[in-house]
C-alpha cells in the first residue's frame, strides 16, 4: 500500500494511532502500527470514518482484538476531530457501545460513558495471589480489585486469571488503593494491550467501584491517579459517568506500514 498519514496522541499516556478512513484496518496492521520498536507505537488504533451521518470510532487494540470502547482513546478522537478536521465541541461520536458525546474545557476533554452496571463479585489472581473484585460494565468489561499496594498485582505482564464463564471475551482488571477522600490511584491490565500507562473506562469502573463501597454511588466526583498522569469521574445524579483529562496530539506524519 501507498503511504498514508496518521496522527500519534495520548490521554495520560494511554497512547494511541489515528489513522484515515481510506486506510483498511486489518488485525495485521494494527499489530504492526502499534509495535513500539518496529512500529510507531501504541495500545491501540482509531480508524477516523464516517458512519451514519456522523464520525465513528473505529477502535482496535494493540493485538489486533477488537474493543466495543476506549475512553481515553475517544478523547483523543475527540481532540484530533476538533484540532485536524475543524469540529466543533460538544461532539457526537458512535462507537460500539454506541453514541458518545465529548465536551471541551480548559484544554481537556471530557466524554459522557452512559450509564455503569455494576454486576455482583467476582474474583482474580495474579502470581497465585487472588482478591475479590467487581464485576463493573462500562460498555467493555472491568473487575476491580482493591489492594493494600499496587505493587501486590506483580509486573502484570500476563493478564491476571478470571473466571471465564463471567468474562467469556476477556476482562480489563483494575488494581485499585486508596489515597484519600474520593481520591484512589490505580493500576490496569486491559485486554488486549497488556499493562497500560492508563485506562479512561478502568478509571471510571474503579470510581464507580470506590463511590459503590463507599456508599457515595451518584452525585459524587473521584479523582483516579494513574501511572501516566490523574483523570476526574463524575458519576452524575442522573446516573452518567463522565470522565475528564488531557487529551494530547504530539506527532503526525506518514507511513506505508
Amino acid at each position: 500500500m501507498a503511504d498514508y498519514r496518521f496522527v500519534k496522541g495520548h490521554g495520560t499516556e494511554n497512547d494511541f494511532v489515528i489513522v484515515p478512513a481510506d486506510v483498511e484496518l486489518t488485525p495485521e496492521r494494527a499489530r504492526a502500527l502499534c509495535d513500539r520498536r518496529a512500529g510507531i507505537g501504541g495500545d491501540g488504533v482509531i480508524r477516523a470514518v464516517r458512519q451514519d451521518g456522523r464520525w465513528f470510532m473505529d477502535y482496535l487494540n494493540s493485538d489486533g482484538s477488537v474493543s466495543e470502547m476506549c475512553g481515553n482513546g475517544i478523547r483523543l478522537y475527540g481532540r484530533y476531530l476538533h484540532d485536524r478536521e475543524g469540529e466543533p465541541l460538544p461532539l457526537e461520536v458512535g462507537t460500539r457501545d454506541g453514541v458518545k458525546t465529548l465536551t471541551a474545557d480548559d484544554g481537556s476533554i471530557t466524554v459522557d460513558l452512559g450509564t455503569p452496571r455494576v454486576l455482583g463479585e467476582t474474583t482474580v489472581t495474579v502470581d497465585g495471589r487472588s482478591w475479590p473484585a467487581t464485576h463493573v460494565d462500562m460498555g467493555n468489561p472491568h473487575a476491580v480489585a482493591f489492594v493494600d499496594d499496587l505493587a501486590d498485582a506483580g509486573s502484570l505482564l500476563t493478564p491476571p486469571d478470571h473466571d471465564p464463564a463471567v468474562f467469556p471475551d476477556g476482562v480489563n482488571v483494575e488494581f485499585v488503593v486508596r489515597r484519600g477522600e474520593r481520591h484512589v490511584a490505580m493500576r490496569v491490565h486491559e485486554r488486549g494491550s497488556g499493562e497500560t500507562r492508563s485506562c479512561g473506562t478502568g478509571a471510571c469502573a474503579a470510581m464507580v467501584a470506590a463511590a459503590t463501597a463507599d456508599g457515595r454511588g451518584r452525585g459524587s466526583a473521584y479523582r483516579v491517579d494513574v501511572p501516566g498522569g490523574t483523570l476526574t469521574i463524575s458519576w452524575t445524579d442522573d446516573d452518567r459517568v463522565l470522565l475528564t483529562g488531557p487529551a494530547v496530539i504530539v506527532a503526525q506524519g506518514t507511513t506505508s506500514l
